[in-house]
């Protein structure tokens, strides 16, 4: 048969577009329920990816996928997240899980994303998805009754097809279907760059510590320090674009210099050791501006494919895994009541965007010197610290009283702007100033794409 004539379409329940912790997610947990489930992942695993910090309230989900003992097995456990000042402010002050209001979830795991991610993608292949790699989705039509006809190529040039009854897509920063129908929107609150690396030899803090994210504001935007098993850490500073638009010569120097901008991580990593290279990727904060197909058109984006923000808190994992999980449900419900599938995808839509709404609010204001000040002199009362927490441990799908806490969280911050208003004004100001700023320096194939 030749390369370009496709065999009649496979026939599936679902299919899914990406294999990263969103499709395996949700490709697993519909072939638990008793559904077909092909997924296709245009890559290998193991792949490169950066996103290596996990929140507490992600381990029920491996408890529910079944990888929770092979997740442990090559992580390092994570107690909690330490905050640096600049120089000249109160120096570090570190938050435990364990002072959540929910204190059944006290640690999190740092991870080396490729092990994680091929972790997940073997698991759904282990739970009876047919998971495929190597394959990439070039084509998407819609026929009457709503299902989808997709059209693939292997690595050898031949075509397949397959025709779905629900097309999802877990694409991650790649936005398959979001790019293809246009709906891809960069942010109008929120813009930055990252340029990161992984070294040895980097000191780590002493006893339960030591495996705790440590997090350095600076002059530019802030820094990460992720310890990972076996001694590596990774290393990265997320920045105004305006910033990293001031690099010249090679991306390994530009690190070292911002490196040498904070003098406890030039101190810490005074014996360090760069292994493989260092990478550069921008323009990352985005939306779509639909999450589900209009009627006679079943898909539906699901983690990154719909929306990504900035990494500060390490929600991103998160986010795509919880909504991955709902999303089964959703998908679950619109195959076997059709009637009520809209009701569902709504469900869907506002148990995402509520997360994304509440990190966002947080995460767009994290370089301010308001938020700084907080963060750094901490208060639990009225149980704000307690709620802030529970916040970074990703416990917002529940009902406990933590966006009572957050609310009021916000009053205090928007009370302390006033009081530093010359500072927070200029860092507002610098802030908007960059989201008109497009970043054209990435190294990264996401960087790559056709926006």
């Amino acid at each position: 048969m030749k390369a370009n004539t496709p065999p009649a379409p496979e026939e599936t329940d679902v299919l899914i577009i990406g294999g990263g912790p969103a499709g395996s997610t949700v490709s697993t947990l519909l072939a638990q329920k008793g559904h077909s489930v092909i997924l296709l992942e245009m890559g290998h695993h193991p792949r490169f990816h950066i996103g290596e910090s996990l929140l507490p309230m992600t381990l029920p989900i491996f408890e529910q996928l079944g990888v929770s003992d092979k997740i442990r097995n090559i992580g390092i456990l994570k107690y909690g997240a330490e905050f640096n000042a600049p120089a000249g402010e109160k120096r570090r002050e570190t938050f435990y899980f364990d002072f959540a209001l929910d204190k059944n979830h006290p640690h999190a795991y740092e991870i080396h994303r490729p092990e994680f991610d091929q972790i997940l993608f073997n698991n759904a292949k282990e739970k009876g998805v047919d998971a495929r790699e190597g394959i990439k989705v070039s084509k998407v039509s819609f026929h009457k009754d709503g299902s989808a006809l997709v059209t693939a190529q292997n690595e050898t040039g031949e075509t397949h097809q397959f025709r779905a009854q629900y097309l999802i897509d877990a694409s991650g920063r790649e936005t398959f279907l979001s790019r293809r129908f246009k709906l891809k929107q960069k942010s109008n609150n929120h813009n930055s760059a990252a340029i990161f690396g992984h070294f040895d030899n980097v000191e780590r803090r002493p006893g339960k510590d030591e495996g705790n994210i440590s997090i350095y504001w600076f002059e530019h935007g802030w820094f990460w320090m992720i310890p990972l098993k076996g001694g590596r850490m990774s290393v990265g500073a997320v920045c105004y674009p305006e910033y990293l638009k001031t690099r010249s010569g090679s991306t390994e120097s530009f690190l070292q210099q911002t490196i040498d901008m904070v003098p406890e991580i030039r101190q810490r990593m005074k014996n360090a050791v760069l292994v493989g290279e260092v990478r550069a990727t921008g323009n990352f904060s985005y939306t779509s501006s639909r999450m589900y197909g209009p009627p006679g058109e079943n898909w539906l984006l699901v983690g990154d494919a719909y929306a990504f923000i900035d990494p500060v808190f390490s929600s991103g994992i998160h986010i795509a895994m919880s909504g991955a999980v709902k999303a089964a449900e959703s998908i679950d419900q619109c195959l076997q009541k059709p009637e009520d599938c809209r009701q569902a995808l709504q469900q869907y839509q506002q148990h995402v965007d509520s997360a994304l709404k509440t990190f966002s609010w947080l995460i767009h204001r994290f370089n301010s010197p308001a938020i700084r000040k907080l963060f750094m002199a901490p208060s639990n009362q009225w149980r704000i610290q307690e709620s802030l927490i529970s916040l970074l441990a990703g416990d917002l799908y529940r009902d406990t009283p933590v966006q009572k806490g957050l609310n009021l969280f916000k009053i205090i911050y928007y009370i302390t702007f006033l009081k530093n208003l010359p500072s927070a004004w200029a860092t507002h100001r610098r802030r908007k100033r960059n989201i008109r700023l497009h970043f054209t320096g990435g190294t990264t194939e996401q960087d790559h794409l056709d926006d």
